[in-house]
């Protein structure tokens, strides 16, 4: 029997993502296990949830690194010293830059709530909101040097014609929270 695959999840909010990809692990769903936690926001709930489920957490201060070439050579460093064979965004809020992507790149997916290539960066539920559109979604793609700008792994639509911001962020957390761990496991699999 082939050993498990080891999981890093980056975040810096609630965790929900987080939450979803792990008990995927926990029940068997993705053949995996989740090994670590890096967040950069120390007080972020995501730090709870991890304890929860027994999961080693790097949190750190972002401004305690003398550059941000430091700060992600010290996550690298995290990262071999569990033996992470990838990572998952879910919800980390800061640009993946040179140093991580030269150690860990094409090892690196993210999660975004929209249809790549429409409205990547920040805010994109928003944005999509203020456009106009019918049709939102999640994608999930790999991580590179252009913001969300990697091969695209995944996607679902969310369909929507209403006007309620938090109605619409309830159904695009929802489709996020089935697709990243069956993407996560298929990604596993060799099957995408």
């Amino acid at each position: 029997m082939s050993q498990k695959k080891r999981l890093a999840i980056f975040a810096s909010g609630t965790g929900t993502n987080f939450e979803a990809i792990v008990t995927a692990c926990e029940s068997g769903r993705i053949p995996a296990e989740v090994v670590l936690l890096v967040c950069d926001k120390p007080a972020a709930a995501v730090v709870e949830r991890a304890a929860r489920h027994g999961v080693e957490t790097f949190a750190f201060q972002p401004k305690s690194y003398p550059s941000k070439a430091d700060m992600e050579g010290a996550i690298a460093d995290r990262l071999d010293k569990a033996g992470v064979d990838l990572v998952c965004l879910a919800g980390y809020m800061r640009i993946v830059a040179d140093t991580l992507l030269s150690r860990y790149g094409g090892r690196i997916i993210n999660i975004h709530p929209s249809l790549l290539p429409a409205f990547p960066g920040t805010r994109a539920v928003e944005q999509a909101l203020n456009y106009g559109v019918k049709v939102f979604g999640v994608t999930i793609h790999y991580v590179d040097q252009t913001v969300d700008g990697g091969r695209i792994i995944a996607q679902r639509a969310v369909p929507y014609e209403g006007h309620d911001l938090d109605e619409l962020f309830t159904l695009v957390h929802a489709a996020e929270h089935e697709l990243y761990p069956a993407t996560v496991a298929r990604l596993l699999a060799g099957e995408v």
